[in-house]
């Protein structure tokens, strides 16, 4: 691999032997970063490599206990989000820091409006601005809009428009398309060309391998608050970045052929189902024993409102659903559970576990008959249940008695799969289930994902992630404004390999690109 370092001789930021130690934990560890000017920059790691870290020194949040930075050449002396922002460094986090109830515009200039008579706000000139960059981002809306008006993608969008008005020189975006459908990202991409044409140096951290592979022109993994490896993207091959980054070869992202019985009747049958707000709105499918069936669609599409209607969260307002040749009337969670229906929620935090508890008390709790004794909890056997669990599931963590916001996401989500599991149920529905997660710990539970269906379970895996379904999915059905807008054979996804993309990218790149396709036209089909 070439250094880059060794190659620029101006770097828009060097940030050289960078350390940083809270007591005696070092989170860096004589870290080097060099960015390029007029270049995207990915600087991946899993989590707790020491990516943040590196940043938010490089913002001037945290000072480092070593090293030095230079800015385009000029030293950063004082670590301060001022001295920062004065070189010209600007971030963009996965929070937003827009006000909600003012507009577009004035979240732009928000601090640095126009005045007029050095006194009042400009306003005319204020939108007249605002409207110029967000026409640079395809943002067609009225810079008068208030911020709580927006998509997550228009708000994202936003929050890029104001790093732009202050003519930033280093742009450092932290998973900037988590909330962006496929359209607003090709946007967003060629926005981020454009300020590279014009000289700015970007900074992009973001879990998602093929996007890094699609949009950065250099990368730098950490790991354990080191450098591995920096260099040209072209360099690395999508397997070789994640060896890396995991210090490991790891499997699991490429779709493993399974064998699905769909001459049986299937397990789940859903007919014309409809929930609250017309979400869903009339979703007819089967689902079989064995199968897992991926769910995706743009934001909006009504994937969450199903799995909430099929847990029983939601009464569904029409139709009907049938496990095992029965039909089911769900009106609450517990009727699913009783029937063999579990969801792991897309928020874990707030509706799948009880973070402030341990492990232990987490993963017995759905179990809760089965480890009392009278009115008392049998820790015997409460302790075997979770020994078990956490063994089968790999969960790292040192004690059952630890508590689970201590736990990294993978391992938290781990938790969430693996209490339900412990019932034994029929269909398993999972909203999101690498959300927040590092790549080693995503092949874990892509690999989970296929156990359970190998052990004949159903499995609806609902993401908004295509590398996540195209690895999970037997079969992917698309929604759009809450209807089944079209349904995705494997067959099909197989052909993409051939007729979608540039010949030179992988074939995982090619499948991603024909899925944003799909859905794509599925939705304006709908519409």
């Amino acid at each position: 691999m070439t250094d880059i370092s060794d190659t620029e001789k101006v770097a828009a930021v060097r940030m050289s032997d960078i350390k940083k130690s809270y007591g005696g934990v070092h989170a860096l560890r004589g870290v080097n970063l060099s960015v390029s000017p007029g270049t995207i920059h990915a600087l991946v790691g899993e989590n707790g490599a020491g990516k943040s870290t590196l940043l938010k020194i490089l913002q001037g949040v945290v000072a480092p206990t070593e090293g030095t930075i230079n800015v385009f050449g000029e030293p950063m002396t004082v670590s301060s989000p001022e001295n920062a922002r004065r070189l010209g460094i600007e971030m963009i986090f996965q929070d937003l820091s827009l006000i909600p109830s003012l507009s577009i515009a004035q979240n732009i200039f928000l601090n640095r409006e126009p005045k007029r008579l050095s006194v009042l706000v400009d306003e005319k000139e204020e939108v007249e601005r605002a409207a110029e960059i967000i026409a640079q981002l395809n943002l067609h809306i009225n810079p008068r809009t208030p911020v709580s008006k927006l998509s997550p993608g228009q708000a994202q969008l936003t929050e890029i428009a104001k790093a732009i008005s202050k003519n930033a020189r280093v742009l450092i975006l932290d998973e900037p398309t988590s909330s962006l459908s496929a359209q607003e990202v090709d946007t967003l991409f060629g926005m981020l060309r454009k300020l590279t044409a014009a000289g700015t140096a970007i900074i992009y951290v973001s879990h998602r391998m093929t996007e890094i592979m699609t949009i950065a022109n250099e990368i730098t993994i950490l790991r354990d608050g080191q450098n591995v490896t920096s260099g040209k993207v072209a360099d690395f091959t999508l397997d070789s970045i994640v060896q890396h980054m995991v210090g490991k070869r790891v499997s699991g992202f490429e779709y493993r052929a399974r064998t699905v019985d769909r001459t049986v009747s299937p397990a789940m049958r859903v007919r014309g189902v409809s929930g609250p707000g017309g979400k869903p709105d009339g979703v007819t499918f089967d689902l079989f024993k064995g199968e897992v069936l991926g769910i995706a669609g743009l934001m909006g599409a009504g994937r969450s409102e199903l799995a909430r209607v099929l847990f029983g969260i939601d009464r569904k307002t029409a139709g009907e659903i049938e496990l095992h040749g029965s039909r089911l009337e769900l009106s609450e969670p517990v009727d699913a559970i009783n029937a063999g229906i579990v969801l792991v929620p897309e928020s874990r935090h707030e509706e799948g576990l009880v973070i402030e508890h341990s492990v232990g008390d987490n993963l017995s709790l759905p179990q809760i008959d089965l480890v009392t004794r009278g009115i008392l909890i049998d820790r015997r056997k409460e302790g075997e249940l979770t020994s078990s669990l956490i063994s089968r599931l790999r969960i790292k963590t040192p004690t059952a008695e630890n508590r689970v916001r201590n736990l990294s996401g993978g391992n938290q989500q781990k938790i969430v799969i693996a209490k339900w599991l412990a019932i034994d149920p029929s269909v398993v529905i999972l909203d999101e289930p690498t959300a927040g997660v590092d790549i080693g710990s995503k092949a874990e539970i892509v690999d989970l994902i296929r156990s359970i269906a190998d052990a004949g379970k159903s499995v609806i895996v609902i993401s908004s992630e295509p590398a996540e379904l195209l690895a999970t999915s037997d079969r992917i059905i698309v929604l759009s404004n809450g209807r089944l807008a079209r349904e995705i054979t494997r067959d099909e996804i197989d052909s993409w390999t051939t007729t979608t993309g540039d010949e030179t990218q992988s074939s995982l790149i090619r499948t991603e690109l024909g899925l944003q396709v799909a859905i794509q036209k599925a939705n304006h089909h709908v519409h």
